[in-house]
């Protein structure tokens, strides 16, 4: 993907799931019963946002990228085994109680390697969390989750473009995560 000559980017790091995962969230998602204003995202949107960057001239992703592949983590998996209403961000999100090891590194190392180039990033703190609906204004009544697995062997840098009624995103660059962990 090319950003010569173009404007600044709003870019962030995820974990994208695979075809199972993103079933199983559309299935969380499908479960809710939501006022008939809420937006639910799209399945091909679902994400957990590692490390939001934010509007970064074309210039600089590429430092960006080198902070990506920078990067020696193991593969992990997360289990989503709650909903949650988040009242401030109007969201509806599937949570994972547990962080595992091998994420908690991996963001801890990402946000290090970020701000040696100081961006300011978000989240300040780790809750692994894929968002299910937006523009959800009243609380909404929220059963009990089934859990179900999103298995991480890879992250990636995407490009947010918030041109149409939701945001599209395009992978800008993927790494995969190890078997287990490099030995340091």
């Amino acid at each position: 993907m090319s950003f010569a000559g173009e404007s600044p980017a709003r870019l962030f790091f995820a974990a994208l799931p695979d075809a199972t995962a993103r079933d199983r969230t559309a299935a969380a998602a499908r479960a809710l019963s939501l006022e008939p204003e809420a937006r639910r995202v799209r399945e091909e949107n679902y994400h957990v946002t590692l490390a939001f960057v934010g509007e970064i001239p074309a210039s600089q992703v590429a430092l960006l990228l080198d902070a990506g592949r920078a990067l020696c983590e193991a593969k992990f998996n997360l289990q989503f085994d709650a909903y949650e209403y988040w009242p401030t961000a109007e969201v509806v999100v599937a949570a994972a109680g547990a962080v595992p090891a091998a994420l908690e590194r991996l963001w801890q190392d990402l946000h290090r390697e970020l701000a040696r180039h100081q961006w300011a990033l978000e989240p300040k703190r780790l809750r692994p969390h894929v968002t299910l609906a937006r523009k959800v204004s009243q609380a909404p009544v929220l059963q009990a989750m089934s859990a179900f697995d999103w298995p991480v062997s890879e992250f990636s840098l995407m490009r947010s473009d918030s041109g149409g009624a939701q945001p599209a995103y395009t992978v800008v660059g993927t790494w995969s995560l190890l078997d287990s962990a490099a030995e340091t």
